[in-house]
């Protein structure tokens, strides 16, 4: 049996799920969704995830028609049915649903829709995470958060798609030179601070201090970027949120990205800069190291035995 996905509470086949041409997440991007990862038998800050989904979702004045403890058992269904345990990823989307052509939510009268997929993820090749990314800073800008606030997830990442649509413009010409070229866009603000990458946070590390844009910017208060921080704090490094511009990534020790997708990724070039050395940084490495084994020994678990089997290989480390 292939992957199957959910869609208002039945599964299909994953070529064959779908959902009303007249749905306003397909019309007008009217919706929210969270990206979840797996490791060894959990789904990692499931309810961190969930929250953050509700709250976008009370924000839009969408009700999905179940509690969040009743999605998250659904989504361990899926889970189970598609037998994901490990190195997974859940993508959860829930829009205002089907109603007419105009905008007005008022006319999505039959509920919400909520499609649960679960697939196999790899964001990045493994290589890039020993020998480290090209990035490119974009001249696309972040939408201000008094325009649309970056806290909710929404299905709409127009502006993040243009930022990206950049990026594979100069990885093209790159790629006809015979060199790699940038594999994600940085994006500024209006004002021309740094905020966050096209779907990463970013972070710099100068003189073993740990850096990363504040969320009052108006970037995405990613679950991966405050698990990084916390795990720097306890690796005993002094970790802020402050303001910074594309000058003190180009002067920076380290710069890396994250997100769950990406995990912590390194950047060793940004356009014309190098950063560093040319090579990962220490820094850098150490904390992908401390975010890998906290990802595989903690989360909500779902298959008991490959929990265990995660809680030996941590205790034998």
């Amino acid at each position: 049996m292939g992957i199957q996905t959910y869609v208002n509470g039945k599964l299909f086949p994953k070529e064959q799920a779908c959902v009303s041409a007249y749905d306003h997440g397909f019309l007008y991007g009217d919706g929210t969704f969270e990206g979840i990862r797996i490791y060894s038998g959990r789904i990692f800050k499931f309810e961190d995830h969930m929250r953050r989904l509700y709250d976008s979702l009370r924000v839009l004045l969408i009700d999905p028609g179940m509690t969040m403890e009743a999605m998250m058992q659904e989504i361990v269904k899926v889970c189970h049915v598609n037998e994901h345990y490990d190195k997974a990823y859940i993508r959860l989307v829930v829009s205002r649903g089907e109603g007419d052509l105009g905008i007005n939510p008022r006319k999505c009268k039959k509920g919400a829709t909520v499609v649960i997929i679960t697939d196999i993820l790899q964001l990045y090749p493994e290589a890039a995470y020993k020998n480290g990314l090209e990035v490119l800073v974009v001249g696309t800008r972040k939408i201000r958060h008094d325009m649309l606030n970056c806290r909710i997830k929404s299905c709409n990442y127009l502006s993040n798609i243009f930022g990206i649509i950049e990026v594979e413009y100069a990885r093209a010409l790159a790629e006809k030179s015979g060199s790699m070229g940038p594999i994600e866009g940085i994006m500024l603000t209006h004002d021309g601070y740094v905020s966050e990458c096209t779907a990463d946070n970013i972070f710099l590390v100068k003189d073993k201090v740990i850096l990363t844009p504040p969320k009052y910017l108006g970037i995405l208060a990613g679950i991966t970027r405050q698990t990084i921080m916390d795990l720097g704090k306890e690796a005993g490094y002094e970790v802020r949120e402050d303001i910074f511009t594309p000058f003190d990534l180009y002067t920076a020790d380290e710069v890396f990205l994250c997100g769950t997708g990406a995990e912590l990724i390194p950047v060793i070039k940004i356009g014309s800069y190098q950063i560093g050395d040319g090579t990962p940084g220490t820094i850098t490495t150490e904390l992908l190291g401390l975010f890998r084994n906290y990802a595989n020994t903690h989360g909500y678990p779902i298959r008991p035995d490959l929990v265990k089997a995660g809680e030996k290989v941590a205790s034998a480390k």
